[in-house]
């Protein structure tokens, strides 16, 4: 697994470009925003906090543990995160995942392909580990569309994992949908 390999990925509408300093206010603003912070963990600091936080990510970025991406539309408007982390053995875990207004049309399903797509096609990886807020029923409900199994749930939160394997079999359903959407 290199660097290289997963810097940026393009689909049809979006890409996913490695998170960088001068991108701190946006993601603090996103994490802030009562429109998309309701299932996340609640934020402290500012947006220099972010700034710092990502500048030591970086380290393990560098490292090969940990990918934290903006989407962004291809004019480069941004519209949203996601981020694949602990990296370990033949697995990680997907999250961080958010999108804003400025979203295109069928931004969850490409942005969710394309951050898979680096998982397991670019870093060779086997299975990925998702978790959501039990009260997150838009993203449970996408989650399960998407292929994904539950593996447990308590009180707050609804794991889930998706394999390699089953991915590649919905490749084609994924990018048919996509293709839609153009």
């Amino acid at each position: 697994m290199t660097r290289d390999d997963a810097t940026r990925i393009e689909g049809p509408n979006l890409a996913l470009r490695l998170i960088q300093p001068d991108d701190a206010a946006y993601v603090h603003d996103l994490r802030i925003n009562p429109a998309y912070n309701q299932h996340l963990s609640e934020v402290r600091g500012t947006a220099e906090d972010q700034r710092a936080w990502i500048e030591a990510y970086k380290a393990r970025e560098a490292a090969g543990g940990e990918f934290y991406y903006i989407i962004e539309r291809h004019d480069g408007t941004r519209c949203g995160t996601v981020r694949l982390y602990n990296i370990e053995g033949d697995g990680f875990t997907w999250g961080s995942w958010i999108l804003d207004e400025n979203k295109p049309r069928k931004a969850a399903l490409e942005s969710a392909v394309l951050s898979f797509r680096i998982g397991f096609e670019r870093l060779g990886l086997r299975c990925a580990s998702i978790d959501v807020r039990t009260d997150n029923v838009h993203a449970e409900a996408f989650y399960r569309r998407f292929g994904m199994t539950e593996s447990k749930r308590d009180a707050c939160d609804i794991y889930f994992s998706l394999t390699s394997e089953i991915f590649r079999s919905l490749t084609a359903q994924y990018q048919a949908s996509l293709l839609e959407a153009l």
